[in-house]
Parts: C-alpha cells; structure tokens; sequence
C-alpha cells in the first residue's frame, strides 16, 4: 500500500495526521540510520551542522539541504511511498520543498517549543496552507526522548501568529493557552521506521532529549506546485520538478557510498 487508504485519508483530514507504522522495514532503518550517524555526527565535529537552542540551554542538531541530490537523503525524499502519501494529503501535484535531519543526542537534544510549520513558511512566500511534512523515525521515539507531541485537530484553526524566541518561531501564548484547553494533546510514540504524515498547520512541539538513547529524525515537507513561493526567502522550499523514485532506490544509494 503506497497512498493513504480511504480511513487513513479520514483520519487525516479529521485530525491533521496519521501515522503508517513501518513505512521503513527494520534493515532499511538500520542502513540509513547508521550512514547518516557516521557521516552527520562527523560533520557536527567539524562545524558543519547547526544547533539549534532552546530556553534550558540544550541544542538540537539539524542538518538541512537545499535539493534532493541523488543521495541516500534525496532518494528517500523522493521514495514512491513518501511521495504518494505526501500527494494524497495534500490532494494536488507536489514538489519536495525541504528536508532535514533532526538529531536528538542522548541527554542533550533539545526541546522544540509549540508552533506550526505554516506559521513561518508562509513568511517565506508559501500563500496557501497546501503543505505537509512527513517524519520518518530512525530511533525510537518515546515520552522520555523528546517524541513529537500534536494538539488533534489544529490544523483547522488556520495559521496562528508567531513570534521569535530563542532560535525558534513559536506561537503565540495567548492563543497557544486557549488551543491547550480545547483540543486534544497527543505523545506520538513511535518505532523506528514508522512515520508521521501531518498538516502545516498542525500545532506541534517536542521535549528534550533526558533518555540516555538516541533520537533521530529524517523530515521532508511538501508544497503544492502552485503554491510554490511568490519570492525568494530561503535557498531551500523554491520550486523544482521533483523526480519519484522507487521505493528502496535510496539503499543503492547507501550501498555506492559505503
């Protein structure tokens, strides 16, 4: 199954998200986790990722590419079951706009406070909320790692004010306090190789890592095509033809590499 069955799509359009358990098989994690450990983890020694702070001090490692190369990083972005899932939530001819990696090392990553990611990525020229993320967990993530956690349903409030605090663009108290009361809080616990399909405007945030364990995270965002930005803000999100794969391309990838 490659696109989103008739109750996943219900459920996405109810909640803002579903999960797919096991997108990855347990050998396709371990290949593109372990490659990406060894080649990020030596970069970040070599300055070359950046940390990203929040309001206790702790740093998150990101590392972020402007295209979708013919890599292991660009072929999984680019993999037929992350592209159609991707084409069904958003209903519409989609281009990759992003991808990155969030690295949440043991008893150091980090927290990402509440915002959505619509809340800044229409500041960058997107005019339209038709845009989504996918989150492939290559570790597993739990309460006590820093998993991702979502208010159910949000992404029908529209896109809420944000504000610039401690590296992050979070949103706004007064609004984030109501939508506390009024929607559901959710700790999206997962295992390695599940994924979390979510809305742009879903409100969504995570804790810092205080586990002795690994929490990493390969992200990719989609826009629509027509929605691609009206003016240049960013080197990444800009629109080019995107170029599916077939699922598993990524560990030739790997495999020419190693």
């Amino acid at each position: 199954m490659l696109a989103m069955s008739k109750q996943e799509a219900e459920l996405y359009a109810r909640d803002g998200y579903i999960i797919r358990k096991g997108l990855l098989s347990a050998e396709e994690v371990q290949i593109f986790r372990d490659r990406a450990r060894a080649q990020l983890e030596a970069e970040s020694k070599a300055g070359a990722v950046m940390a990203k702070g929040d309001k206790e001090g702790k740093t998150t490692l990101l590392k972020m590419w402007n295209t979708a190369e013919d890599d292991q990083y660009g072929f999984l972005a680019r993999d037929e079951r992350m592209v159609d899932l991707a084409e069904d939530a958003i209903g519409k001819p989609i281009y990759l706009y992003s991808h990155k990696m969030t690295m949440k090392q043991p008893n150091e990553g980090g927290a990402w406070e509440w915002h959505q990611d619509f809340g800044y990525w229409y500041n960058y020229g997107c005019l339209a909320p038709e845009m989504m993320s996918i989150y492939v967990a290559l570790d597993k993530a739990t309460k006590e790692n820093g998993c991702l956690q979502v208010l159910k349903g949000t992404h029908k409030l529209g896109r809420l004010n944000h504000i610039r605090e401690n590296d992050q663009t979070n949103v706004e108290q007064e609004h984030l306090e109501a939508a506390l009361k009024r929607f559901e809080h959710v700790y999206v616990e997962m295992e390695a190789g599940d994924v979390l399909v979510f809305d742009g405007n879903l409100l969504h945030r995570s804790d810092a890592n205080r586990s002795d364990t690994y929490r990493w995270g390969y992200i990719c965002s989609y826009n629509a095509v027509e929605n691609a930005p009206f003016k240049k803000v960013r080197d990444y999100g800009n629109y080019d033809e995107m170029k599916k794969v077939p699922a598993g391309t990524f560990l030739m990838a790997a495999d020419k590499a190693a």
